[in-house]
């Protein structure tokens, strides 16, 4: 039997699985979703997915389908193809299993909401949508899923319209993804006039691209990956429900960027220029989230800061020409990432939405399960040996060691590591350990397996999920390294330095008071005081220069031309007009008399 006939009929029997709670209701009335057929048929998919996943391993098929053809212009053509390789084959199972457990965790935390089965569709949706751009073989079928996640993030962010904060969000979202859109456009405009293709296979040449469309392809994955300057839309977006937050960070969206740069690496292959600027916006992006997550207090914004820092370490690697290594540490991330933001649903709602950690503590004694999966994720996070983060992080590290770029991008990231140990340690000790902070309140009941299942299951990915992907698809572009067994170790040291620290600063956050003053903790505080820059100097200084020269033209149109002065010149003009017609002369008098006796002759 032929594989890659198995390979095609799989995916894309995975594809129309998944599809099916959209369209069947579409078809008829009689058929209605609920959020467990919705969680079942994601689970479904799952299974399947495995399929082509385990056949790619087996074999090594890799295969395409085009499935349409559009004749916009005589020569230039759209094909809808999709792509199964190496990428696709192993993050689809990745994100499915992911959003499963994601979706039937919600099945608990949204039972109250009225709209529950609106809201599972509009997660289907965006799983499909991310989907879509994880399979495209083009820039025409990836920018429908680009613009497809990003539609829903919207939706979803402001779910809870009513709430001021999460409709600022999600307008956020929206607004610095559409920054970003600019930069996929503008390349795509490029590829259009110079390559008359939209194929990304077809894009790659072996001569070197310029800088203007790997420019666009850079700000687009910012925009959407939430880098340096266009970054604040990352924590605000937890204003939307935590399964939002756990689907958003974790295997969709936030990796759409580092995923496209992934997917078009070849046009970055013989441009050190476009590598450099990756290399250095990743660097700073991951110093300055790890920065900002230091002194936060929302349990929520923490765990939100901590991708935007390992969305920086993608870019970093993205930057070292090594774009294997950055998918897999999205494939290890995913876990528990979303474990973590699962872990931290369950507890706000056992503390009664209670998110400010300062108000936490002993929760290990409450919920012990949910504790020990909150422990081994941020474990791996950390990048703890041997568990899923260890495997992704340290090889990173590693590399830069052999890098030949920058000096400096290896420092920022040492620094970003040991301050992910700070954070995540000073948010284990505050929320799971002391004596408790909390009002009295019934706890959670965690025999409930809609709300531990999940979590388990990913706990026990964040355990093994490494070990598995690199036994089984190792990068094979990751040059073999060795080095002396101080550079070896040397995330590890830069990490247990960064737990002692944790340590000192967890002593000074155990009270509601604010710490002592000083230059750091503001800035850490402020977020660095980039939105308040961005939102209000620039917007402020914008608006009030406006407002000048609109005063300006008003005094200058108004009071100048039609106001009193303008009158007052009129009125000049007029008598000067009106005296020179008296010159005292009788030809002039005569003159004028015919022309008005002719006038009212003509008229009667």
């Amino acid at each position: 039997m032929d594989l890659s006939l198995v390979l095609n009929a799989s995916m894309l029997l995975t594809v129309a699985v998944l599809s099916t709670p959209i369209i069947f209701p579409m078809l008829s009335d009689s058929l209605k979703n609920s959020p467990t057929i919705i969680t079942n048929t994601v689970k479904t998919s799952f299974f399947i997915s495995l399929i082509p996943m385990t056949i790619f391993l087996h074999s090594g098929t890799e295969s395409l389908i085009t499935c349409w053809e559009w004749d916009y212009l005589m020569n230039f053509k759209i094909p809808v193809s999709l792509k199964m390789d190496f990428y696709s084959l192993t993050f689809f199972p990745i994100a499915l299993f992911v959003s499963w457990s994601i979706l039937q965790f919600a099945t608990w935390y949204m039972a109250s909401d009225p709209h529950i089965t609106k809201f599972f569709t509009h997660l289907l949706l965006f799983l499909i949508a991310m989907l879509i751009l994880i399979l495209a073989n083009n820039f025409f079928v990836l920018f429908i899923g680009w613009e497809g996640v990003g539609i829903m993030s919207f939706l979803l962010i402001g779910w809870w319209h009513g709430r001021v904060e999460a409709n600022t969000a999600a307008l956020q979202a929206v607004i610095y993804n559409r920054v970003g859109d600019v930069g996929l456009i503008l390349c795509m405009a490029w590829l259009a006039s110079t390559t008359n293709t939209w194929e990304i296979q077809q894009s790659y040449t072996n001569t070197q691209t310029p800088l203007l469309p790997l420019l666009g392809l850079i700000i687009a994955a910012a925009g959407k990956s939430a880098q340096f300057g266009l970054h604040p839309w990352l924590p605000a977006a937890m204003e939307g429900p935590t399964p939002v937050s756990a689907l958003l960070h974790s295997s969709t969206m936030v990796v759409a960027g580092i995923f496209l740069l992934i997917r078009t690496h070849p046009m970055f292959n013989n441009n050190p220029t476009a590598l450099t600027l990756c290399l250095c916006l990743g660097a700073i992006s991951t110093l300055f989230a790890a920065t900002c997550a230091l002194t936060q207090n929302d349990i929520k914004k923490i765990i939100a800061f901590s991708t935007s820092s390992q969305l920086g370490l993608m870019m970093v690697t993205i930057g070292l020409n090594l774009p294997q290594l950055a998918f897999l540490h999205i494939s290890t991330h995913a876990f528990f990432k979303a474990m973590l933001f699962l872990c931290s649903g369950s507890i706000i709602h056992s503390l009664n939405g209670e998110q400010d950690i300062r108000k936490m503590g002993g929760i290990q004694k409450m919920l012990p399960t949910t504790s020990s999966c909150l422990t081994i994720g941020n474990l791996a996070l950390m990048g703890t040996p041997f568990l899923a983060g260890f495997y992704s992080k340290d090889l990173i590290i590693e590399s830069l060691t052999t890098s030949y770029l920058n000096a400096w991008a290896l420092a920022l990231t040492l620094v970003a590591t040991s301050f992910t140990a700070v954070y995540t340690l000073r948010m284990t000790l505050l929320v799971q350990t002391g004596f408790t902070r909390t009002p009295p309140l019934v706890p959670v009941n965690e025999n409930n397996p809609a709300i531990m299942a999940p979590i388990t299951r990913l706990a026990l990915g964040s355990i093994t999920a490494g070990f598995l992907i690199t036994s089984y698809t190792l990068p094979v572009k990751t040059p073999p390294m060795t080095m002396p067994p101080s550079i070896k170790m040397t995330a590890i040291i830069i990490t247990v330095l960064g737990i002692v620290l944790a340590l000192e600063m967890s002593k000074m956050a155990q009270a509601l008071i604010m710490p002592k003053q000083n230059a750091f903790s503001n800035f850490s505080t402020s977020l660095g005081y980039f939105n308040p820059l961005t939102h209000r100097f620039s917007t402020m200084n914008l608006l009030s220069g406006g407002q000048n020269i609109a005063s300006h033209l008003i005094d200058l149109s108004w009071l100048k031309m039609l106001g009193p002065e303008g009158l007052a010149s009129l009125h000049l003009k007029a008598s000067k007009t009106l005296t020179t017609l008296h010159t005292g002369s009788i030809k002039a008098y005569l003159g004028a008399f015919a022309l008005s006796i002719l006038i009212m002759l003509m008229t009667s």
